[in-house]
Parts: C-alpha cells; sequence; structure tokens
C-alpha cells in the first residue's frame, strides 16, 4: 500500500510517526529514511524500542540521509552534493526492500527531494513499486508530484489554517522538531 502525506501545513512527518507507533505496537519493524533532513536533531532521532522480543513490539529504526535543506538555512552545499546524497538515499530504500525485513517503510520528505529534482520521480515510482503487496510505504514532504498521488493508495493533504511561525513565533523543540 502507497500512502502519502503532502500538503503546507504541519504534520506530514508527525503523521508517519504516529503510523510507525501503531505498526511496532503490532509487533510489525519499520524502517524511516529522512531525505533533506541534515545532520541537526529532531525528536524523532531519539526514539528507541526497548526489548524488541518483549510486549510484542517490533523495531523502529532511523537513517538521516539529507544534507540539509538545499540552499535555505545557511545551506552553501553545491546542489550535485544534495542530488548524489538524495540518490544514496533510495538505493538505500531499493536495498533495505529487497531484505523483506521492514513491514513499514517511511520515506520522509522525498516528495522535496523529487520537487527539488534531486530525484526523479519516475525512478521514485519504479523503485516504491518493486515492494512486495504486504509492505506499507509512506511518503512524506509538501509537493507530492500528480504522478504519485496518482499512483498512491491513500493521501492526506495537511492544510495550514494558522501557524504560530506566521506571527513571528519560533519553531518549539518536541512539537516542530
Amino acid at each position: 500500500m502507497l500512502i502519502v502525506f503532502t500538503g503546507n501545513g504541519k504534520g506530514k512527518t508527525t503523521a508517519a510517526l504516529g503510523q510507525a507507533a501503531r505498526t511496532i505496537g503490532r509487533g510489525k519493524n519499520v524502517l524511516m529514511i529522512q531525505w533533506i533532513k541534515g545532520p541537526w536533531k529532531s525528536g524523532e532521532d531519539f526514539i528507541y524500542i526497548k526489548n524488541k522480543d518483549e510486549d510484542n513490539n517490533g523495531e523502529f529504526k532511523l537513517v538521516k540521509m539529507g544534507l540539509g535543506f538545499v540552499g535555505i538555512l545557511g545551506d552553501t552545499l553545491p546542489f550535485e552534493k544534495h542530488k548524489e546524497s538524495a540518490q544514496k538515499a533510495l538505493k538505500f530504500f531499493e536495498d533495505e526492500l529487497t531484505k523483506n525485513y521492514w513491514d513499514l517503510l517511511i520515506l520522509d520528505e522525498i516528495n522535496v527531494a523529487m520537487s527539488l529534482k534531486l530525484l526523479s520521480v519516475r525512478r521514485v515510482l519504479k523503485s516504491v513499486k518493486k515492494a512486495p503487496l504486504n509492505k506499507f510505504i509512506i511518503l512524506t514532504g509538501r509537493g507530492a508530484p500528480k504522478s504519485i498521488i496518482k499512483s498512491a493508495d491513500l493521501v492526506t493533504e495537511m492544510k495550514e489554517i494558522k501557524h504560530p511561525f506566521n506571527n513571528g513565533k519560533l519553531a518549539k523543540i518536541a512539537l516542530d522538531f
């Protein structure tokens, strides 16, 4: 099943993490690969599921492969470095998919990577279509391409109605990152 969380509102990664919690609670394994998000720490970096075999908990693994926000927030890396990193992350996903270990694979901010032309939409579609039918794949990020939306089984668009940032408030630890 291909699931897409997109839109300009807050909550795409958060929704994917909520699905991860539900999946782990059912004894299933979750891999989250992050595009774009760089070396700084977000709350999800600290998720640790103890005692995999106790209480029927599954495994959660987070792999950050982004180098930062391309051209913003002080990023000075060449576009080609970001593109190389995005390609490496997609290859990692393809390799992990063949292991048949993960029940849910979250491709966090991959929609942004496609909209920035770090990845081709066609290649991403080809990669996710290799997933066995019993796997769940979540793609997050603003600007999901129309062909991704058309191919998805479930699409949710987060729409911003009101956000403290618009009134000059900074992002808050544990709420925004």
